[in-house]
């Protein structure tokens, strides 16, 4: 395999997991089916087993990197400010979409059978302005809780901030444990070819093109935002405020944009996004290493922007509601303000839930989506992803810290583990 590039290897699992798919899918071979779906299953246990350290060490090295960066609060300002316009972007234009093609009208379900979804106090806004503070530091951990390991990173960062030099053993424990995660975790990206064979073929094989048929409105749409924002959005920020080629921005993103797809996870994603970002399109490592985990868990353009907005008005369309202009500028509020609440994790429920919530709508219609949700969680954070690599290209353009050698360079080659890096002398 070493022969073939890494995203040549992608590709091959792509196709190999699509054709055992169908062979599964039209000849009922159930063995086939169970292979391909604990296969896809270890892959996916494999990235999660490292998400709680791995968000922890980033996040909370990144801010304290901070202080090694001039000007980090303008570039973190800038960040922020990227972010919040691309969100709103995004959801204009799934906005307009949804007006066009209208995803719930005409559709037959029987919404009496549709439960509501368990979301663990996530409905409400108090709820999830409360959901970020942990009651126990240990269970945001057990459990898995990406926004509450989030924020705990963000404080014990900006208090090494304050306390300085006699911060730098912890964290220098907190550097090397974020290189081993790191480290361990390409070799279960490595393995990505393989896990995507078992993600698509599961998927193929479960579902085929059935399920979408009373949805299909929905996914079409899905899928024609997330494209709209990928091909039209995202390069014409590169061209005009950038002022790099986009074709180039692709061909050196096109690796972790592919995994994330098959994935559907931008924080396993992370240690990819990563080497792209600073080894293919050449943003400076001290700023990338800050914008990057950052993004990985607050930049969601696909699962925060497109998705809610075409959901929520399908759902309000299959349910009889009108939505009224104020109810899509809630929409587009809670897609810019609110995009945190994904968190990085696979799938969209919180998001989704939160916005019906603020609307009014019923939450019952979150049920009749979770059939699909794996299908149109792969182009929603390829997006997402996209979206985490195009802000720190823009950011670092404008600050003159992007290498355009490095970017324009033919694309370096992933196929090996990354370089330990020294830690970073305090200024």
């Amino acid at each position: 395999m070493k022969r073939f590039s890494f995203s040549l290897q992608l590709l091959l699992g792509l196709a190999a997991g699509i054709a055992l798919g169908f062979v599964a899918k039209i000849w009922d071979v159930a063995w086939l089916a169970e292979t391909l779906t604990r296969v896809g299953q270890l892959f996916v246990q494999l990235l999660k087993l490292a998400v709680p350290p791995l968000v922890f060490t980033a996040v909370l090295v990144s801010v304290a990197n901070l202080r090694n960066v001039n000007g980090a609060a303008r570039l973190a300002s800038k960040t922020l400010l990227w972010f919040l316009v691309t969100a709103f972007v995004s959801v204009a234009f799934a906005i307009g979409l949804g007006l066009i093609i209208n995803p719930g009208q005409g559709v037959t379900l029987d919404t009496g059978a549709a439960k509501a979804v368990d979301t663990e106090g996530a409905g409400t806004w108090l709820d999830f302005v409360t959901g970020i503070l942990p009651a126990n530091v240990v269970t945001a951990f057990t459990e898995v809780n990406v926004l509450q390991i989030v924020f705990l990173g963000v404080v014990l960062g900006a208090a090494a901030l304050a306390v300085g030099e006699k911060a730098e053993p912890f964290l220098n424990l907190a550097r090397s444990v974020l290189e081993l995660v790191q480290k361990a975790l390409w070799w279960v990206i490595r393995l990505a070819p393989i896990g995507t064979a078992g993600l698509i073929g599961k998927a193929v094989s479960t579902y085929g093109w059935d399920l979408l048929a009373p949805l299909a409105k929905l996914s079409a749409g899905v899928y024609a935002g997330c494209l709209i924002v990928l091909l039209a959005v995202y390069p014409t920020l590169l061209a005009v405020w950038g002022k790099v080629n986009p074709v180039t921005f692709y061909r050196n993103a096109w690796p972790a944009i592919e995994l994330a797809f098959v994935s559907r996870s931008s924080v396993g994603t992370l240690p990819l996004t990563q080497r792209v970002t600073i080894e293919r399109n050449g943003v400076d490592r001290d700023y990338a290493s800050f914008a990057v985990p950052f993004g990985a868990t607050t930049k969601m353009d696909g699962c925060a922007s497109v998705y809610p907005a075409l959901a929520a008005i399908f759902v309000a369309q299959v349910f009889g509601v009108q939505l009224g202009v104020g109810d899509y500028l809630l929409i587009a509020f809670v897609s810019v303000v609110g995009s945190a609440a994904t968190a990085g994790l696979t799938g969209a429920v919180v998001m989704l839930t939160l916005t019906l919530s603020t609307l009014g709508l019923p939450l019952e219609g979150v049920g009749l989506l979770l059939a699909i949700d794996p299908i149109l969680d792969m182009i929603r954070t390829a997006t997402n992803v996209t979206g985490q690599m195009v802000v720190p290209v823009l950011v670092a353009r404008s600050e003159g810290r992007l290498d355009e050698a490095v970017f324009d360079a033919p694309p370096q080659s992933l196929d090996d583990a990354p370089a330990v890096r020294p830690a970073p002398v305090p200024a």
